[in-house]
């Protein structure tokens, strides 16, 4: 184990919590980004190399949290860093893509409940209600540096009805929000690693084209359950029916885009307009309906015409 691979996992999870905890609104984005280092340096270094670079600088970072008086930051590298364990492992044995997405986002499921759990025990308090109280101060921290910021009284009132609106949206939407808050950070440190290894000459696994990416024909199933379900109960039911609906529906949304980078490729079409294009997708909300759409009867329709012989 080389000085220069330990200073360089400290440093870029050093850099990345750190960011996490002080940067407001871009600051969880970058923290997303934690397992990266992690992922790298079990890849160059082979994986038990790997776990004692990551223990060490783990240890690094409980140190520093303990110092600066975030030691939720400890908490967070550990769970952040284990998922780049995972995804190092999942890599070396060269499975498909949705199945290493799926097996690397029910880990870090499991790891989040599995610390909001034991977390929540020490404190009287259930994992829900842990999550809400962590989420509740990380908005009343953004909301006071936006104070401080000179952010007028008026838009301070704003920000905390629309906080408050976002709270209650989570309190009864927390499992479909958490499995695709998973999905979503596993997804984009699969995404960023493929450039990282690259420029570290590190071997990426051969995945596939991602624009010929489909969703597995039997989540269909999943699309009709839940909607009967929705439509026909209440109470419980009907909530966890919209929790499934939602999850589902986010997996087709990935099949959409795929669809639309398939075409982007096609045409070859420039960079620059690509960004825009995405970026009007995100502001847009009716077109992420449309892309849920499309990849869900993507299997009659075909819209790339491709062989749909293999499965993600």
């Amino acid at each position: 184990m080389k000085m220069t691979d330990m200073l360089g996992c400290v440093g870029g999870v050093s850099f990345l919590l750190l960011a996490s905890a002080w940067i407001p609104f871009l600051g969880p984005f970058l923290g997303l980004l934690t397992p990266l280092p992690f992922l790298y340096y079990s890849t160059k270094l082979g994986f038990y190399q790997g776990v004692k670079v990551s223990a060490l600088a783990i240890l690094t970072i409980g140190l520093i949290s303990k110092l600066i008086g975030h030691p939720q930051v400890l908490l967070l590298s550990v769970e952040l860093g284990s998922l780049g364990l995972a995804l190092s492992e999942l890599f070396r044995r060269r499975l498909r893509l949705g199945q290493t997405i799926f097996f690397a986002t029910a880990f870090m499921l499991i790891m989040t409940f599995g610390f909001l759990f034991f977390l929540g025990l020490s404190r009287n308090m259930g994992p829900l209600e842990m999550m809400l109280n962590y989420l509740q101060s990380n908005l009343e921290v953004v909301i006071k540096a936006y104070e401080e910021m000179g952010m007028s009284q008026e838009n301070v009132i704003e920000l905390e009805a629309l906080g408050k609106a976002l709270m209650d949206s989570i309190s009864r939407f927390y499992p479909s929000i958490m499995i695709i808050g998973a999905g979503f950070a596993v997804w984009l440190n699969f995404v960023i690693a493929k450039p990282l290894f690259r420029m570290g000459n590190l071997e990426y696994p051969d995945f596939g084209p991602m624009d010929r990416w489909q969703a597995p024909d039997c989540l269909i199933w999943g699309v009709i359950a839940s909607g009967f379900a929705f439509l026909l109960s209440s109470g419980g039911i009907k909530l966890l029916a919209v929790n499934a609906l939602i999850v589902v529906l986010t997996v087709y949304l990935f099949h959409g885009i795929s669809i639309i980078l398939f075409f982007l490729n096609k045409y070859h079409v420039p960079p620059w307009m690509r960004i825009g294009i995405y970026f009007f997708i995100i502001i847009q909300r009716l077109f992420l309906v449309v892309l849920a759409l499309a990849g869900l009867f993507d299997q009659w329709v075909d819209f790339r015409k491709i062989h749909r012989s293999t499965n993600s």
